[in-house]
């Protein structure tokens, strides 16, 4: 069996207690399957149902009971047949009895794989736990579940249980689903396998771990605390982000009887010479530059090679210092996890030493790690310790990345403090905002925390899996609605809202909210269209000629700014909100193209086009917060044009009226009213 292939067996709870939530347990469990048929189509899964009116499994036909246990599917690879059947399931008539669905799962895979894939095969139960199972012919149902529980270890059995308890009916016995959570702790305890209890359809949706990964390590070595003190460790990662899958490029010019084609596309580039465009220039005649202001500086394979940093494999401890150091703020990229080296005595006792002494001094220690050989970068991060409170699990550590000074980012916001009295906020507002703040809280006293990470799956990817399901059997499908599971995780929580609709009133009526009129202005400016004639343009006046940088909107992202429409590619760059850096480029861009038709301009035919792109620039730099960009441009663009005998240019900007950026425009200009209303351009007369 490969790697990562698994043989998933789910044994279903379909009893009239069950009813409830089966079509939740339909989603979940055909959405398990589609993302099997995504990452690892040549999984093995199987399902078995118990709690129904029929009987259909070998146990019953050789040996006799097990009654109300139907092999929906055989165990095989996964295809589109077992998605179906799962979301369909049939409602039973009996209460079931999860104890013989065990055992007919175990027989099953028994039968299929013997001794062979220890490890690899798992059963999944998911049940309420409310119906009583049958008593034992010998010994207690604690025997017979320990004995089931040592024979599943024998065989490289896996088993987790997933228990769905929401608001129990009067009909529950809390007696019996005691005796049963006794009877599934025992499979817990003997097989350190998972035993979950579910309230709600979200932490459903995130209880049953659709995805296997088998864990690899990114360092096995020594955990260097002295160059005379070593420890063996091994490190994982904890916790990673889960993308999308690779989308790839495929061809459907094979022939559709041709049943060996890949139907592969395989991408070429060609370099050609700028000079000659027939030209191609071959590997050997090419090499990569950094820019460095105005200049491209070439970089040969061997120098950036030199130039590498190359430190050696490692991970030293630097020091420790106390927890509250370090921030939450400032954790970086992914967790990874520090073990001791499985097996390893002295290992695990050290590092359980360490990891104790340092929880109870309230320390972390910092590292500095290269995790292998040929590493172009050195990470240094905080180790926190995470003491267990299982006997079978050892203690181990946390593992952040913690940033360098290049990597801080410092933003500086005005404090209340810093505000008129009039203006601060008094005992009845603080008061609404902190009922407000405790209505939301995901956290209600004396109960568990509501959308918890281990339980609540990503929105974006179950809706993704699901479109692909529907697509793979009608290419046409439309995109469905939101499923109304996965809008809890993404809409604030209706009832919630309507139980505590005097506190939000109470909050909304406790603050007065005002329009700024300045920022009101300044926004009715940036609505307004271009629409100047050309007896306006000789009028001086630029107010009438904005960037409508609010308004528009583009089905194409500008990546440049061209020279046919300059303005509109400008407002396009700056208002994308999909990387902060395109506000930059699109003022250096805009900085460029001026100067570009400023110089290129002859006897001024460039010069309102020019002043057209100041203007926009003008509002951008004010709308961004942005002032001093503009501001030390515009000085620089007039002593160009005086130095460049372009005072022609200074006075036309002079005589259409356009200023710097004062502070009452934008609160981070160091230009006052006066400074602003008294620039115009000075001009020299010409000489003859």
């Amino acid at each position: 069996m490969a790697r990562n292939k698994e043989a998933l067996l789910l044994l279903i709870d379909v009893g009239p207690s069950m009813h409830s939530v089966l079509p939740q347990l339909q989603k979940v469990c055909s959405m398990l399957l589609q993302k099997k048929l995504i990452y690892t189509k040549y999984d093995e899964v199987g399902v078995v149902l118990f709690g129904t009116e029929d009987t259909n499994n070998d146990l019953t036909t050789e040996v006799g009971g097990y009654q109300h246990v139907v092999v929906l599917k055989n165990i095989k690879v996964v295809d589109g047949d077992i998605v179906e059947a799962l979301q369909e399931l049939p409602r039973g008539t009996v209460n079931g009895d999860f104890l013989d669905a065990v055992i007919v799962g175990m027989d099953m895979l028994i039968k299929k794989f013997g001794e062979t894939n220890k490890g690899k095969k798992r059963l999944c139960l998911i049940t309420n736990a409310q119906c009583p199972i049958k008593d034992s012919f010998e010994g207690t149902k604690e025997e017979q579940v320990t004995t089931i529980a040592k024979q599943m270890t024998v065989h490289g059995m896996r088993m987790e249980s997933i228990i769905l308890r929401g608001k129990l009916t009067q009909d529950a016995n809390k007696r019996i689903m005691d005796e049963n959570d006794r009877l599934l702790n025992i499979f817990s305890k003997e097989t350190s396998t998972r035993l979950l209890y579910v309230e709600d359809s979200v932490s459903l949706f995130g209880a049953l771990k659709t995805r296997n990964v088998t864990p690899s390590s990114i360092f096995r070595g020594d955990l260097e605390l002295s160059p005379k003190l070593r420890i063996k460790v091994m490190v994982y990662k904890k916790t990673v982000e889960e993308k999308f899958p690779t989308l790839k490029k495929y061809s459907d010019k094979a022939p559709p009887s041709d049943k060996s084609a890949t139907h592969e596309v395989k991408v070429d580039y060609e370099y050609k010479s700028s000079e000659d465009n027939d030209k191609v220039v071959p590997p050997d005649q090419r090499i990569k530059g950094y820019r460095y202001g105005p200049h491209i500086v070439p970089i040969s394979a061997a120098e950036w090679d030199a130039v590498k940093f190359k430190p050696e494999k490692g991970v030293k401890l630097l020091g420790f210092t106390d927890s509250l150091n370090v921030l939450r703020q400032q954790y970086m990229k992914d967790v990874n996890i520090f073990i001791a080296e499985p097996g390893n005595t002295k290992a695990i006792l050290a590092v359980s030493a360490l990891a104790r002494a340092m929880k109870e001094m309230n320390k972390v220690a910092i590292l500095r790690c290269v995790w292998r050989q040929g590493q172009g970068n050195v990470v240094i991060g905080a180790l926190t310790p995470n003491v267990s409170d299982r006997e079978n699990i050892p203690d181990s550590f946390y593992f952040n990345v913690l940033p360098f000074a290049e990597d801080v980012r410092e933003f500086q916001f005005p404090s209340f403090t810093n505000f008129p009295p009039s203006w601060q906020p008094n005992e009845q507002q603080l008061e609404a905002a902190a009922n407000f703040i405790k209505m939301l809280d995901l956290t209600p006293q004396g109960s568990e925390e509501v959308l918890l990470p281990d339980f609540t799956p990503n929105p974006v990817l179950e809706r993704f899996y699901h479109y692909l399901e529907l697509k793979s059997k009608h290419l046409d499908a439309a995109v469905p609605p939101l499923d109304d599971t996965l809008k809890k995780i993404t809409d604030p929580n209706a009832d919630l809202l309507l139980q505590n609709k005097s506190v939000i009133d109470t909050f909304r009526t406790s603050f007065e909210l005002k329009e700024n009129p300045r920022h009101k202005k300044s926004r009715r400016l940036l609505r307004e269209k271009w629409a100047v004639s050309n007896e306006e343009e000789g009028k001086g006046g630029i107010t009438a000629q904005p960037a409508n940088l609010i308004e528009y909107t583009s089905t194409v992202k500008v990546e440049n700014i061209g020279d046919l429409t300059p303005v509109q590619d400008f407002e396009a760059m700056i208002s994308r909100r999909d990387s902060p850096d395109w506000v930059m480029k699109a003022i250096k861009d805009m900085k460029n193209k001026i100067f570009d038709l400023v110089e290129d301009s002859h006897e001024g035919d460039n010069y309102p086009k020019a002043l057209e792109c100041l203007v926009a620039l003008r509002k951008g730099c004010t709308l961004e917060q942005e002032p001093k960009q503009f501001n030390d441009f515009l000085r620089h663009l007039c002593n160009f044009c005086q130095e460049k005998n372009l005072r022609s240019f200074c006075e036309y900007l002079a005589s259409n009226g356009l200023a710097l950026i004062s502070n009452t425009e934008a609160a981070d200009s160091e230009v006052s009213d006066v400074e602003a209303r008294n620039f115009l351009v000075k001009h020299e007369p010409k000489v003859e």
